[in-house]
Order: C-alpha cells, then sequence, then structure tokens
C-alpha cells in the first residue's frame, strides 16, 4: 500500500535545449515555484525528472547562465502518469553570463523562434481541454483569432479569409498530404482527424507572413510535432469516447537511452449517430514515434502514423436530411493515410546543429457511386454514376542547419525536397450530357492522371537582436516546382520592438506561392475526341502578406493582442472567357469544379481585417478567451467584377472560459468549460431553379455569383467532468461529458437543388449532441 506522500504526489519530466539549435542544455536548474525544495538539474541529454511533487497544477522556473530565466504555469500533475515539459531556452542578450528576468508564459509563443507574428503555441492539453473540441488539433484552431470553419461537420478552416485548400501541414518537419480520416485529393480537412491528441506535442499555428522555411502555401501553416514516450518508467492510456473513439496507448524506455510511444484508436462516432449521417462510418488509425537515443552519429527517432477509414451510404436507409448522401444514391467510400519517416538530430558543435528528416506519406480515396434513375418509379435504372481511385504519395528529404553565432544573431539555413506521385482517376456522369441518346448522362473520364514532378524549396533565414528591445527577422525562400518549370523567390521578413516590459509592436511581410489544386490541374478537357490536360501548366498563385500587430500584457497572466492584416493575390486560375470563375473560390464545397477548362492565370483577390485576443491563462483554477475579427474577402474573375468570395464571413467571435475546483482532499479535480462561437453566414451562389429543373441537376447563376449570404452561424458548447487521482496506486481517472451545440441550434449546412424533389432544399447542421468520455492512466 502506498504511502500518503506517494498517493498524493507525482512527476515531471522534460528536456531542456537551445531554442535555436536544440541541442541540449546540461546543467539546467528546474525548480517547483511553489515548493523549492522541489528542484532538480538536467543532464548530459538535457533530461530531467522532478518526482514526488504534490499533485494539481504547478510552475516551473527554469535557469541556466547565458539564457533567460523562463517559468512554465499550469503544469498538471497527476498520478496516473508523469507530466511532460520541454522547454527551448532563449540566449540572454547582454552577456553570457547574464540572466535576465523570466518572460512569462511561454504557450502564446511559437516554438519557431523566427515566426515573429501571427503565430502561437498550441498544446496537447489545449486539444483535450476546450468545450466542443473533439479532441482535433483543426477544430481547436477555430477558437483562434482569424479563423473560422465552413460547417461542424468537417475541420476544414479558413484563415483571414483563405480557401481552406490553401492550409499547409507539417508533421515532425515534412509536409504531408491531409491527415484525415474520409479525406479527398487537393483538400485538407475532413469529418475526423487521424491525429491523436495522446501523440502530438507542443506544435505551431502560423495564420499570416510564415517564416522562411515554409513554402507552398497562401493561408496558414500546422507545424505538428509528436512528443517522446517517457524513457524512465512504462505508462498505459486506455480512453473511450463518442468522438475520440476506443484507444489505447503505451510508452515508455527503449533500449539503454531511448524511448518509445505508441497509440492507437477505433472510431466509434457511427455508434452514436454523430456524424451527420446514418450511414456508419468506421476508422482507425496508428500512431509511434521511436526515440533511439543519443549516439556518437547523433539522435535517431521514427515515427509515423497508418490511418484508414471507410463508409457505405445505401439509399434506402438514408434520412431525408442526412449532409453526405441521398435516396437515390449508393456509395462505398474507402480512404487511407500514411506517413513515415526518419529523423536525424546531430549536434555539430557548441552553437550549431543539423536536423534531417527523409519521410515518405500517402493519401488515398477510393469511390464507388451508383445512381438509381428515374428513383421510385417503374422505369428505376440503376448505373455506375461515379468511380475516383486517387493515391497521392511523396517522397521528402528535408534538411535544416540551425546556428546561434552569437546573443545577437541566429541563421537558418535549410532544402526541402518533395518527389510527388499522383495517380488519380475520376469518372463520372455528372453533369454530362447524353450524346448517345440513351437516355442517361454519359459515362466520361474527366481526370486520368499518372504524374511525377518535383518540388524544391531552398531557404535561409537570420535573426539579429539589433538592441535588446528591437528584433529583426529576415529571410529567402525560393520555390521551384517541375510541372510548370516555374522558380519563385519570396522574401520574408518581420521587426518586433517591445516598446517596454509589457508592451510590443510588430511588423510582419511575406510573399508567398501555392499551386492551383491538383483536381484544377489534371482535368481533363476532350478536343477532337482526345482528353487533354489544359489546365496544367498554370502559374503559381502569388499571395503578398502584411501584418502589423501590437501586444499587451496588461497583468500577470493576462495578454492582449491586435493585428491587422492585408493580402493581395494575383495569377489565380480563372476562364479565359469573361466568368465570375476563380480557382480562389474552390474548397468552399467539399468536391472540386469539373467543368473548368483552359484556366488562365489572371484572377486576383484580396483579404484584410482586424482581430482581437484577449487571453487569460489558466490561474486560480481558471482560464479565459475571446477572439474577434472583422473582416472583408474579395475576389475578381475574367469578368473583372469585385465579388464576395464565398469564405468573406464578414466577422467572427469566440468566447471560452473554463474553472477547475479542488474537492474532496484536494488531490482531485472537478471541472467546466464553455465556448460560445457565432460568425456572419457564408456566401453562396443561388439556384437557377428553372435551370436545373431542365437538367435534371443543379445549375447556379453564375452571374450573380456569391452574391447571397447564409444566416449568422451560432453555437454553444457546455464541457463538464472530473479528474480522480488515485490515494494508493500510480492511477488516475478522467470522465467528462461535452454538450455540443447545446442550444440545439440549426445552423444552415447548404441550400441546393434536390433533384428527388425538383426544389431548392435547405439542409441543417446537426443540433445538440452529447459527446462524453472516459480515460484511464497508470
Amino acid at each position: 500500500m502506498g504511502s500518503p506522500a506517494f498517493a498524493q504526489t507525482g512527476n515531471i519530466r522534460g528536456r531542456i535545449s537551445d531554442a535555436t539549435v536544440d541541442n541540449p542544455i546540461k546543467g539546467a536548474t528546474i525548480t517547483v515555484a511553489e515548493d523549492s525544495t522541489i528542484r532538480t538539474s538536467t543532464g548530459a541529454d538535457g533530461t530531467y525528472r522532478l518526482s514526488k511533487v504534490p499533485v494539481g497544477r504547478k510552475t516551473l522556473i527554469i535557469t541556466f547562465v547565458g539564457y533567460e530565466r523562463t517559468s512554465v504555469p499550469n503544469i498538471d500533475v497527476i498520478t496516473g502518469k508523469d507530466a511532460l515539459a520541454d522547454v527551448k531556452l532563449t540566449a540572454s542578450f547582454k552577456s553570457l553570463t547574464e540572466v535576465v528576468i523570466s518572460v512569462g508564459p511561454p504557450k502564446d509563443r511559437p516554438l519557431n523562434k523566427l515566426a515573429a507574428v501571427s503565430a502561437r503555441q498550441v498544446s496537447p492539453e489545449e486539444i483535450s481541454k476546450f468545450a466542443g473540441g473533439r479532441s482535433d488539433v483543426a477544430r481547436l484552431a477555430t477558437n483562434f483569432a482569424g479563423v473560422s470553419a465552413p460547417d461542424d461537420s468537417r475541420n476544414d478552416i479558413v484563415v483571414r479569409g483563405n480557401s481552406p485548400t490553401g492550409v499547409l501541414w507539417r508533421i515532425e518537419g515534412i509536409p504531408v498530404p491531409s491527415p484525415n480520416h474520409f479525406s479527398s485529393l487537393g483538400t485538407t480537412g475532413s469529418p475526423v482527424s487521424a491525429l491523436n491528441v495522446n501523440v502530438i506535442g507542443n506544435s505551431d499555428f502560423i495564420t499570416s507572413a510564415f517564416p522562411g522555411e515554409y513554402g507552398n502555401a497562401l493561408g496558414g501553416v500546422f507545424d505538428i510535432a509528436f512528443r517522446k514516450g517517457n524513457k524512465d518508467v512504462y505508462e498505459y492510456t486506455f480512453s473511450a469516447g463518442a468522438f475520440t473513439g476506443a484507444e489505447a496507448m503505451a510508452e515508455g524506455p527503449l533500449a539503454k537511452k531511448g524511448s518509445f510511444l505508441v497509440a492507437a484508436r477505433y472510431g466509434l462516432a457511427g455508434l452514436f449517430n454523430a456524424g451527420g449521417t446514418t450511414a456508419l462510418p468506421n476508422y482507425a488509425d496508428l500512431s509511434f514515434n521511436f526515440d533511439l537515443g543519443k549516439s556518437k552519429l547523433g539522435n535517431f527517432s521514427l515515427f509515423g502514423i497508418a490511418a484508414r477509414s471507410n463508409i457505405n451510404f445505401r439509399g434506402d436507409g438514408i434520412d431525408e436530411n442526412d449532409l453526405f448522401a441521398a435516396k437515390d444514391e449508393n456509395t462505398d467510400v474507402v480512404s487511407k493515410f500514411g506517413v513515415i519517416g526518419l529523423k536525424h538530430l546531430l549536434a555539430v558543435n557548441s552553437y550549431s546543429s543539423i536536423k534531417t528528416t527523409i519521410g515518405a506519406s500517402s493519401s488515398s480515396e477510393n469511390v464507388d457511386r451508383e445512381r438509381i434513375f428515374n428513383y421510385d418509379t417503374p422505369r428505376s435504372t440503376t448505373l455506375p454514376f461515379t468511380k475516383i481511385n486517387n493515391n497521392e504519395s511523396r517522397i521528402t528529404l528535408s534538411s535544416v542547419y540551425n546556428a546561434r553565432y552569437s546573443n545577437r544573431f541566429n541563421l537558418r539555413a535549410g532544402l526541402l525536397l518533395e518527389r510527388y506521385n499522383l495517380k488519380a482517376d475520376l469518372t463520372s456522369r455528372e453533369r454530362q450530357a447524353d450524346s448517345d441518346n440513351d437516355s442517361f448522362p454519359d459515362y466520361i473520364n474527366l481526370i486520368n492522371s499518372n504524374n511525377s514532378y518535383t518540388i524544391f524549396q531552398p531557404y535561409v533565414q537570420g535573426q539579429f537582436r539589433i538592441a535588446e528591445a528591437l528584433t529583426l527577422n529576415a529571410g529567402l525562400h525560393g520555390q521551384y516546382v517541375s510541372l510548370n518549370s516555374e522558380f519563385v523567390p519570396e522574401p520574408r521578413a518581420s521587426l518586433t520592438w517591445r516598446i517596454a516590459p509589457a508592451h510590443s509592436l510588430s511588423f510582419g511581410y511575406g510573399l508567398h506561392h501555392q499551386n492551383v489544386p491538383a483536381p484544377i490541374l489534371f482535368l481533363n478537357q476532350y478536343i477532337n475526341g482526345s482528353p487533354v490536360q489544359t489546365n496544367r501548366d498554370l502559374d503559381l498563385v502569388r499571395s503578398n502578406h502584411y501584418v502589423l500587430g501590437y501586444d499587451l500584457r496588461p497583468a500577470s497572466g493576462w495578454r492582449t493582442k491586435i493585428e491587422a492584416y492585408y493580402q493581395s493575390i494575383s495569377n489565380a486560375a480563372v476562364e479565359a472567357n469573361p466568368s465570375s470563375y476563380s480557382s480562389l473560390t474552390e474548397g468552399a464545397t467539399f468536391g472540386f469544379s469539373i467543368d473548368k477548362f483552359g484556366l488562365v492565370s489572371k484572377g486576383s483577390g484580396r483579404n484584410a481585417g482586424v482581430e482581437l485576443t484577449i487571453e487569460k491563462f489558466l490561474d486560480n483554477g481558471w482560464y479565459g478567451l475571446t477572439t474577434a475579427s472583422v473582416f472583408e474577402a474579395k475576389y475578381k474573375g475574367s469578368d473583372g467584377i469585385t465579388r464576395n468570395s464565398p469564405f468573406n464571413n464578414g466577422y467572427v467571435v469566440n468566447v471560452l472560459a473554463g474553472k477547475e475546483f479542488k474537492v474532496g482532499s484536494g488531490r482531485n479535480v472537478l471541472f467546466a468549460d464553455t465556448r460560445l462561437s457565432t460568425a456572419g453566414g457564408r456566401h453562396y451562389t443561388p439556384v437557377d431553379l428553372q435551370a436545373s429543373r431542365a437538367a435534371g441537376y443543379e445549375v447556379l447563376q453564375d452571374n450573380i455569383a456569391f452574391s447571397r449570404q447564409y444566416d449568422a452561424y451560432f453555437r454553444m458548447d457546455v464541457k463538464f467532468g472530473m479528474k480522480i487521482n488515485s490515494s494508493r496506486k500510480k492511477v488516475s481517472h478522467q470522465f467528462y461529458i461535452d454538450l455540443q451545440n447545446v442550444t440545439n441550434k440549426k445552423n444552415v449546412f447548404v441550400r441546393r437543388y434536390n433533384r428527388l424533389t425538383n426544389n431548392v432544399d435547405q439542409a441543417d447542421q446537426i443540433g445538440l449532441f452529447p459527446d462524453f468520455g472516459y480515460k484511464l492512466q497508470f
């Protein structure tokens, strides 16, 4: 039987490293602020372990000569699992022997110290904590300023008025396809994430003017890091939830110096009708990170994800309000996502390091859809309607050199080489004529691609601390795409001025480019009966980002931030003849246009707005976050008319708050969280009902594209639960109930032509849904 001291204590572990080169710092002192007698120092590999720390929220103080004194608050110490606190220290400015004052909570600052504007750090606890978040990092991001979600049924995000297709996902430093279940070629979101929060470490989310190492993106960057397993003891986690599914995780020491971390999930959402459809979705994923420890050759680690999902829609079992299916169709969908990588970190000397990662990733989807023509009549005929067989694979090499030449100057230089292999096939009767007069639309091959191409991205960026209060980041990113043999240089720069200890100003600029989505590039146009990819050589879409920010810290644990931004976009794909179409509008629905041929790179757009963030970091048991964005997103097609982008909501407001209450002997915690979100409605193109009835499929009034707006979006979520720390064993429990859309507000999903009713019908998003979960850690 454990002693009372053991029963109410836990452990904190982590790694202390240099913020620039990531080399371990030996001899750093780590102290628990609430009890200065609990302290330790780091070993040669930079790791530390604090034992017998009383359960509850704790603050660490980390000090080392020549580095800024850093505090890390709100570390949640429990009995069932070691708390993890990895910290990167920044060299002090004036001399190598001076230690400056505490820099305060680091969670709002990105891990990437070269990301000075429009960036913040995302922690695994945040992903799990917020009400309505479904333990999904993409859904968490919708709480941040400048970010909105098209609808509740998927985790696509709109960043500052850009299409969701403009988001870049990276895992451990390498770009990957959309890391989601049920994902489609060209998209960046889906109904269910394949990223397991139990494996994710602290990561970065950047919304504009990205640093020099990021490319081929216009909207935002998710830079996801995997955490390392516990190298001291074995630990296990079992959990279950309506959205998160059934989960199991194991971690512990590997060989003499390393660690392993393996986590598996199986989806349960279909059992609780949680996905906006009456069909039963099945999905499972496996994530891992094997750290092989430090050796003379450096530190190697192997990481990866394997994910598979499928769903079968049957028309006779579909509800008429189903968001994804119809009564006159039967559809089978299978999708896969995978990534595996080998990372190597080598300390060249005390002030520089090289990180090299080689990886392979893939994403595939197979869709077989048949339609029942003349549904529910004696003439009903079932025919194949759509067949999709897409497989995108990449081999990626990334190598980064980091150096801290002085306490004033840091340098990062690297290269990223991606070799794509895209096998894409789409055959469909959608929107096709009946040229053979058999009374049914022709079954036409729209995409038939077997292409290999290369994207090469070299970059260099430096950080120069002009004065203790003035920091300049400047760099150059290059991007070469073999598909159209285009090379573009992209300058990046930011300047941060700390006017006073609690006040700072920042300015950022970045030039960015991105490919037009693959389903548009490789679309077939039939010329003299032969398929031709007339969009293949389109230019990269070009975007200039400008950001001005003011940061105020009015009191301990509080932060206020205001950012204004302007984004000018050119080289968007538009039709050669005057029309309202632009590739900037792709991503407004879950598919891509199939009738846009011979496009030219002459379109433009602009996004502008102001964002406010007021954040109360967790302290004395409570936290709060309020974000508000007012913005405008416009575009021009080849007709030269300025129109609303489909992503021009106009405003987004989020209010989150939470409270923790100690109960019983003080070792257990009752918690409550709430989230309120409202936004202007999405813009949409009205249906031409008469033309749709005549054609038998939806025809839009493209001459007045995106001229209508849905009603404003509103949603409120309430979550409450309890954390229980065992009084006798190294065990902890957690229970929660998450009442999503607690007011049962029926937000608009879409207004679309219904071929069965021959009318324009409205489909609403899901109403009140009670999510729940349980977690056991030991």
